[in-house]
């Protein structure tokens, strides 16, 4: 294990915004609940595909995209605050 001092831009919840060292834009930090949380968000469209249920597979689809642009956004907005330019 190796230690280093990284950038925070955000609180450090389950979703802080910091940059490593030697990289130019910050990245994400997803706690590995929460990374198994969002593993089972995809099973779960897939699952619903696999099933052949649409609706449900739909609406699985739109929660998880709820997420992950309200995880966007929270990056975007540490990015904003901080003057660095989005890396897309």
């Amino acid at each position: 294990m190796e230690r280093v001092e990284v950038e925070l831009f955000t609180d450090g919840g389950n979703d802080a915004v910091v940059r490593m060292p030697g990289r130019r834009f910050p990245g994400v930090v997803v706690q590995g609940d929460s990374l198994h949380i969002l593993r089972g968000d995809v099973a779960e469209v897939v699952e619903a595909c696999e099933r052949g249920d649409l609706d449900e597979a739909r609406e699985s689809a739109r929660l998880l995209l709820a997420n992950l642009d309200a995880l966007l956004a929270r990056y975007e907005a540490a990015l904003g605050e901080h003057q660095i330019p989005r890396p897309y």
